[in-house]
């Protein structure tokens, strides 16, 4: 089953949104001083306190990720991706240490979803990178997070929380519904969009913890009435010193069913707020799941035994 086709309008890099959001906390304090129309901007995802359950917008929530094939999507205990994308030049800009513009290229990237771990491993024209992630359960426990650069571990402060923020970010851009329904989070219910002229009902849904190593964000996920399929999830970005206050959105396309899941093979990113700026456009190049490996071969700096060979072409 395939959905609505990325048009030419949406021909941006999905990464490079996520990564520009980086120098964002310092363009809203600029924009305050000399352009007064972004003082009084406001965010379209404010930090409040999380309600009282919502039970019809968890049911809404389950709905899509049933949609999304939950039930498989149990059965997995690994999954293994390629992905390929593009960059706009200016994301590369605003803020290095998230954009790693030097390491960036292709992807392949392990996911244990039972786990919450991610590991993704670039390659760019300044070498390899190597990202191992792990989502912490909340309160004192933030996750766990290594950061390699050509083998070499590092220990840049910047560098690791915005490694965090992205590797759990890309699970939420992944399998959307899949990854928040099992987590008990607090959501309500948020009216209608169009996303591509498809309506959708919103779901809002306050991460705990957050998208990285902080403790909380908000996301809102606008989920299709006809198909129950989330086509887009606007999210805010806490967890890096140079991307809070921002809030970015992702548009999914293309969707395959694979292995009883429903994949986005295209996917569209753009920063929403302080300003509107298109960020990144990528697909999934590779795909496969299963192989069987321990939490053990993402540890880093590289993947090893079953987690070694690349996803599996498309």
């Amino acid at each position: 089953m395939r959905a609505d086709k990325l048009t030419p309008a949406h021909g941006l890099s999905r990464r490079s949104m996520l990564q520009g959001l980086g120098g964002f906390g310092a363009l809203g304090t600029l924009g305050a001083l000399t352009l007064p129309w972004l003082a009084g901007c406001a965010t379209p995802l404010p930090l409040v306190p999380a309600p009282a359950t919502d039970a019809a917008a968890a049911a809404r929530l389950r709905e899509s990720a049933e949609a999304h094939g939950l039930a498989a999507y149990r059965q997995i205990t690994d999954i293994n991706i390629a992905y390929t994308g593009e960059w706009r030049p200016l994301i590369d800009g605003i803020q290095p240490e998230v954009v790693d513009a030097g390491f960036r290229g292709g992807s392949q990237e392990r996911l244990m979803p039972r786990l919450g771990i991610n590991a993704q491993a670039y390659r760019g024209p300044k070498g390899e990178k190597f990202v191992a992630w792990r989502r912490g359960a909340g309160g004192a426990d933030l996750g766990e997070v290594g950061v390699w650069f050509n083998g070499t571990r590092s220990s840049d402060p910047a560098r690791l929380q915005a490694a965090a923020l992205v590797a759990e970010g890309y699970g939420l851009f992944l399998l959307g519904p899949l990854w928040l329904n099992d987590r008990a989070l607090a959501t309500r219910l948020a009216g209608t969009e169009r996303v591509d002229g498809q309506l959708c009902d919103v779901v809002e849904v306050w991460l705990v913890p957050g998208l990285g190593q902080i403790a909380g964000d908000r996301a809102a996920l606008c989920i299709a009435r006809d198909t129950s399929l989330t086509r887009r999830v606007r999210f805010t970005l806490e967890g890096a010193a140079g991307t809070q206050g921002a809030v970015a959105e992702v548009d999914t396309f293309e969707y395959e069913s694979r292995f009883g899941v429903m994949w986005p093979m295209r996917s569209f990113e753009r920063v929403v707020h302080p300003i509107a700026l298109p960020a990144h456009d990528w697909r999934i190049a590779g795909l496969d799941v299963n192989r069987g490996y321990p939490a053990s071969a993402l540890a880093g700096p590289q993947f090893s035994g079953a987690a070694a060979a690349p996803a599996r072409p498309l």
